[in-house]
């Protein structure tokens, strides 16, 4: 039997400090850690007191350069926030652990405990801890300092229509929330004829300047006033103003047209009906379905006023109608809608029920008109109508009724309406019994037509279904499915 004799062990012996010659186990500087601290602080360059910026109104805190981050007390997003304002003193160490101590909510105090090591002399490395301490500091944040101070405004948009219907502007706000260009107003304010958007900066009304001229027919005119100069550094300070106005004319409304712009139009009637109105006004003729567009600068150039409001229009009901099929237009006739029917129709008013008074007219509802159907016209038999283009006309082209759209149960409609919109915040008294009247208006002009409504986003109601409101669609006869789905699914 052999005995193997087991190696011995090694054991590391300890050296003297060089400095003040305390043992120590052997390191490349042959200094012991007190004595290397005194020689070396790889603290050096990070400072101990750093401010952060807190805004009280809607607690959050500046991430540089411009960022507002919500982050609570002794959070991962705050610590994150912290260590980046002192990230760049850091480039030259090693983060090796951070944390909060606990301060005193109310201090205006963030302490954080920062571990960091570093290689010192002849390759040792070096490992301390130490305090920063953040002090907060309040500053009000943009959107705050926009609530706050909405008389601090550097530019203003005004947008005005001289129209007494507001279905142009309805559509207009519905197309600002959709591309969200609200936000950067400081304040939005309702007036007569129109609405003001004041901005902080000249930018932001620039480019509410540009979308309103490429959304709906209108011109502008800009001016600006000085409030103050530094003829040191020779800096102006103005205050610009962009005048916006809409044409007169909205969704309804009975127009004459130049005989002018009538023969440019394709030859169409001079008395026609505004379909509807985007960056551009859609007419159509009742007497032969032919449609036109006019632009802005087109409508300035030949202006045509509109021969009556909402308030004036009749209460018709069908007494017979008769489509008018294969007819025949002249040359140089101009585009015809396919959306739409021709069709001659004999209306009585519905005041005058107890009368043999009956008209005869072309309209182009002949798809939707049934006899003892409920029609909303104009009576041009029994008006005075004070306009230049329509006083010079041939007294036998001038319709007696010109018929604008169907009346439905406007009771009923409401009932079964489970879709809403959004609705701009602005200062304003409160929407009297007309203001209440025109946007019910533009709700069932939403739901009667698609090519308005695919520019506007619908929201579900609260109490029903999608289900349900496409049901009830379905029965009022409007085929409304491909567009109503896809908004419903995608802008809700």
């Amino acid at each position: 039997m052999e005995y193997i004799q087991a190696p011995a062990t090694s054991s590391q012996g300890n050296i003297l400090c060089c400095t003040c010659g305390v043992p120590i186990p052997p390191n490349p500087a042959n200094m012991c850690v007190a004595c290397l601290r005194t020689q070396v602080d790889i603290s050096e360059g990070i400072p101990k007191q750093v401010t952060v910026s807190f805004c009280k109104q809607c607690e959050r805190y500046l991430q540089p350069p411009a960022t507002w981050m919500q982050c609570a007390l002794e959070s991962r997003e705050l610590l994150a926030l912290c260590l980046k304002k002192i990230k760049s003193s850091m480039t030259k160490v090693r983060l090796i652990d951070a944390g909060f101590l606990w301060t005193e909510p109310h201090s205006k105090r963030i302490k954080l405990k920062v571990t960091i090591q570093k290689e010192v002399m002849n390759g040792a490395i070096l490992q301390q801890v130490f305090v920063v301490e953040f002090v907060i500091q309040y500053q009000m944040c943009d959107d705050c300092h926009r609530v706050e101070a909405k008389d601090f405004w550097k530019a203003v948009v005004q947008v005005r229509q001289k129209t007494l219907h507001k279905k142009t502007f309805y559509y207009l706000e519905q197309l600002i929330l959709k591309h969200k260009l609200h936000q950067n107003a400081l304040n939005i304010k309702e007036i007569h004829d129109g609405i003001d958007f004041y901005y902080g900066s000249k930018q932001h009304a620039q480019k509410m300047t540009d979308f309103l001229q490429c959304t709906v027919p209108c011109r502008s005119k800009t001016s600006q006033r000085l409030i103050s100069h530094d003829i040191h550094s020779n800096t102006f300070n103005y205050k610009s103003t962009f005048s916006m106005e809409i044409v007169p004319i909205c969704k309804d409304n009975v127009v004459c047209l130049s005989p002018r712009l009538a023969q440019s139009l394709g030859n169409m009637g001079q008395v026609c009906v505004c379909a509807r109105v985007t960056s551009t006004i859609h007419l159509i003729d009742p007497n032969t379905l032919q449609i036109a567009e006019v632009d802005g600068n087109t409508y300035w150039r030949t202006p045509f006023n509109s021969l009556c409001n909402p308030r004036q229009l009749e209460e018709f009901i069908v007494m017979d109608t008769e489509i008018i099929r294969n007819q025949k237009l002249g040359a140089g006739a101009g585009i015809r809608s396919n959306k739409h029917t021709l069709a001659e129709v004999w209306v009585q008013k519905t005041s005058e029920l107890d009368t043999s008074q009956q008209y005869h007219c072309r309209t182009f509802l002949g798809h939707l008109l049934n006899i003892g159907d409920l029609v909303l016209g104009f009576d041009f038999a029994n008006s005075n109508v004070n306009d230049e283009y329509l006083n010079k006309m041939n007294p036998h082209h001038v319709p007696d009724v010109v018929l604008i759209k169907k009346s439905y149960d406007r009771s009923r409609r409401v009932k079964r309406r489970n879709w809403k919109l959004q609705e701009m915040a602005r200062d304003r008294e409160g929407m009297d019994t007309d203001d209440e009247r025109q946007y019910q208006d533009f709700l069932e002009d939403l739901e009667e037509d698609d090519a308005l409504r695919k520019n506007v986003n619908i929201f579900r109601g609260d109490q029903q279904t999608l289900q349900t409101f496409l049901c009830t669609t379905v029965l009022r006869g409007f085929c409304l499915f491909p567009v109503m789905f896809y908004t419903f699914m995608f802008a809700a």
